[in-house]
């Protein structure tokens, strides 16, 4: 069918053509990745966590059953509508699989595959970027007028303004993964109010302190079981007005990344060189604990850790409830879920 350019990538999967049957999704900004596979299963299915109309397949499970990816594809759906099949972390070992169901697609089903960045010579992305039922739309870093866009789009919906100075400095920090950039900006519009100004003073003072550093060290204490620290840097972020939705899209970023680790490490990698294979690339002092996850989390732990942390954001959207007891909730059953180390 297609390889989607970038700036056509919004409105492909806010209206995918009806010929579409494949549709891989990758690069190095792996928010961007996550943002816009949601955005297609949202147009194709209606609510993602609707689990008559959206199936969520591990690639090891594919692997392991030649026939599970077309069977879920060609499943009809009890509410009816079409459905949409998501595989995350997927790498060049599904590519015969995908191939066989591109001989016969459903017309009633999307599959949406989510992958790391990808080489010219993948035998996936070749496949999806040829193939006249599939397309291939690939995510790289915002930057230039893009990002001043994004910038200026979010800040926006809630009627917030930026100074030409701030937004320099902004755009200047921001860019290499869409959802940390969109994170930063929610805080941003946070720290301005409602129908407010971003000065630069405003700029450096949220965006200095947006607290990267404790999220990810919560990430790696909920992936490593560590339970009772978890709650505690969870409560730390509460105190310093970090939103509970910011907390739960970096832990999806940071299983996303150990989901796709874990499948170049299920195509024959030692967990070492799976995890050295991810991009951006992982800095020194976090790789340890995400090889040694890489190495606990199976595919359908994995699996379960995602599904419960969607599950999450969107309680913590719609129930009324209050939304830090829901991300605490999440944080303390992933944790205590977590593999145990060997000993």
């Amino acid at each position: 069918m297609v390889k989607v350019a970038p700036r056509s990538s919004a409105g492909f999967v806010q209206r995918p053509p009806a010929d579409a049957a494949v549709v891989l999704i990758y690069g190095p900004d792996r928010g961007q990745v996550a943002e816009l596979a949601q955005g297609l299963v949202t147009a194709v299915a209606g609510d993602p966590a609707d689990p008559f109309r959206v199936a969520d397949l591990a690639p090891a499970a594919i692997q392991d059953d030649a026939t599970l990816l077309g069977d879920e594809a060609r499943g009809i759906s009890l509410t009816g509508g079409r459905r949409a099949v998501r595989v995350r972390g997927v790498a060049d070992a599904l590519t015969k699989q995908v191939e066989a169901y591109l001989e016969n697609p459903s017309p009633d089903s999307v599959i949406v595959l989510e992958a790391g960045e990808l080489q010219a010579r993948s035998s996936l992305r070749r496949l999806t970027e040829k193939h006249e039922r599939a397309a291939a739309i690939a995510c790289y870093r915002d930057e230039g007028a893009g990002l001043t866009q994004l910038v200026n789009e979010a800040l926006a919906v809630h009627g917030v303004r930026i100074a030409p100075d701030a937004l320099r400095y902004v755009t200047r920090q921001l860019g290499a993964d869409r959802q940390a950039s969109r994170n930063t900006l929610e805080k941003l519009a946070l720290y301005a109010g409602e129908g407010g100004q971003v000065t630069l003073e405003d700029a450096e003072a949220a965006v200095g302190d947006i607290s990267e550093s404790t999220l990810d060290a919560l990430a790696q204490a909920v992936a490593g079981g560590r339970s009772g620290e978890a709650q505690r840097l969870v409560q730390k972020l509460f105190a310093e007005g970090t939103n509970p939705v910011q907390v739960l899209r970096s832990l999806v970023r940071h299983f996303s990344r150990i989901a796709e680790a874990r499948a170049h490490m299920d195509a024959g990698l030692d967990a070492d060189a799976a995890v050295g294979k991810l991009r951006p690339p992982v800095f020194f002092r976090a790789k340890p604990a995400l090889v040694a996850a890489t190495r606990g989390w199976t595919p359908p732990r994995l699996q379960t850790a995602l599904d419960r942390l969607l599950r999450a954001e969107i309680d913590c959207k719609t129930t009324g409830m209050p939304a830090e007891l829901m991300c605490a909730r999440a944080v303390l059953a992933l944790s205590a879920a977590a593999p145990r180390p060997r000993r």
